[in-house]
């Protein structure tokens, strides 16, 4: 990849249920913070509505949230499920978060991951990726257009319709939701806008990465459209200790737990089964290249797998989850913002380089040093010749 990659958090979130939900909510606005403190480049925030585990239903208000707390931080939804709402009102909404935070709001869109979400709300889960585009469409035709625009979708109306106060950045970044199945980097070529890969820390998704980017380049040409790998998010679990073996008995049991209970036991997602030893599981998932588990060294030979086997992409997203002590989290997010992030950054290369070039000539420059020393002693005596 020859732009530098950027780094940020995907924050589903992903939390055990037992926790008090206020205190949980401002423990992921101090990690928003961290992030910040530490130099990564964005923090996205997902919208769900049942199942217990992710808690936080207006990604926005959130965010709004986080920005009063944050100074450069981008903040995104990740991601405003559109078929849940009328385009024009996410279109507003993100608006009124980009001017809260000074510019800094991105905006994520999916058609909603929870079917239990959709059911309630009294969607029919086969029309929302119809619906997903949509809506998409309107809303890129609100932040872009001049003149009111009128229309009549499949759940919504529009009649002369404009936004009072447009987006504060000239073109507010916009991103489509992908997990294995082609639809979402479809819909992102269409429209010319980014992409998140959402599932890419499993098997199917890791395999879909090498294929996925076509998909949008197609859809883009057919459009009329041109789409930028430096616009590709890819989510994944991550973990950093002193040692691989650390770093795997640190997530081993919170993973199980994660996989157990909520993606097995509540939503019971299909080709999954619960695990019986969580480091065996932890391990399997870090030699298929699905988690970042170990050092800096083992993070960054990782990474550069996965640009490989994706062909390139933009920013890479650590999954937010609840499988350490909070502690050791905050650890791993500074380990990789110190060690990892500016060797994959090319930042320590210039820096390495000139300790080389002196340590080379060390004796040369030392001994300059030594003879500049004994001239100065020796010009100063024969200025004060002692009596």
């Amino acid at each position: 990849m020859n732009h530098r990659l950027g780094f940020g958090a995907f924050l589903a979130p992903h939390h055990p249920i037992g926790e008090h939900p206020t205190l949980q909510l401002q423990r992921d606005l101090e990690l928003a913070e961290w992030l910040d403190q530490l130099g990564y480049d964005e923090f996205w925030v997902g919208e769900h509505h049942s199942a217990g585990w992710e808690t936080i239903a207006s990604p926005e208000m959130f965010l709004a949230s986080a920005a009063m707390r944050t100074q450069r931080i981008r903040l995104g939804t990740g991601v405003v499920s559109i078929p849940y709402h009328h385009p024009f009102t996410v279109a507003q909404r993100i608006v009124m978060l980009d001017h809260l935070s000074r510019g800094r709001a991105m905006l994520g869109v999916g058609p909603g991951a929870l079917p239990s979400d959709a059911v309630m709300l009294g969607i029919d889960p086969m029309t929302q990726r119809d619906k997903m585009d949509e809506g998409l469409g309107v809303i890129l035709r609100l932040f872009n257009e001049e003149e009111p625009i009128t229309i009549k979708g499949s759940w919504f109306e529009l009649h002369d319709a404009a936004l009072q106060i447009r987006p504060l950045q000239e073109r507010l970044p916009v991103a489509v939701a992908s997990t294995i199945s082609p639809s979402g980097m479809k819909t992102a070529g269409k429209y010319g806008v980014g992409v998140l890969s959402v599932a890419s820390y499993s098997e199917e998704g890791l395999m879909a990465l090498p294929t996925q980017w076509g998909f949008g380049e197609t859809a883009a040409r057919e459009h009329g459209q041109q789409i930028d790998r430096a616009t590709w998010r890819i989510v994944m679990p991550f973990h950093l200790s002193d040692s691989k073996e650390q770093a795997l008995r640190e997530v081993a049991e919170g993973l199980k737990r994660w996989q157990n209970e909520y993606i097995v036991g509540i939503i019971g997602a299909p080709m999954r089964s619960p695990f019986d030893d969580g480091y065996e599981a932890a391990k399997r998932l870090s030699e298929m290249g699905g988690g970042i588990f170990g050092t800096p060294d083992d993070a960054v030979e990782k990474i550069s797998k996965l640009a490989e086997l994706s062909g390139g992409f933009g920013t890479l997203l650590a999954f937010a989850h609840d499988w350490t002590t909070r502690e050791q989290a905050s650890r791993s997010y500074e380990i990789l913002a110190r060690y990892v992030m500016p060797r994959v950054q090319g930042l320590i290369k210039p820096v390495q380089a000139s300790a080389d070039r002196v340590q080379a000539n060390k004796k040369e420059l030392m001994e300059k040093s030594t003879g500049a020393i004994m001239k100065a002693i020796h010009d100063y005596n024969a200025a004060h010749p002692r009596n």
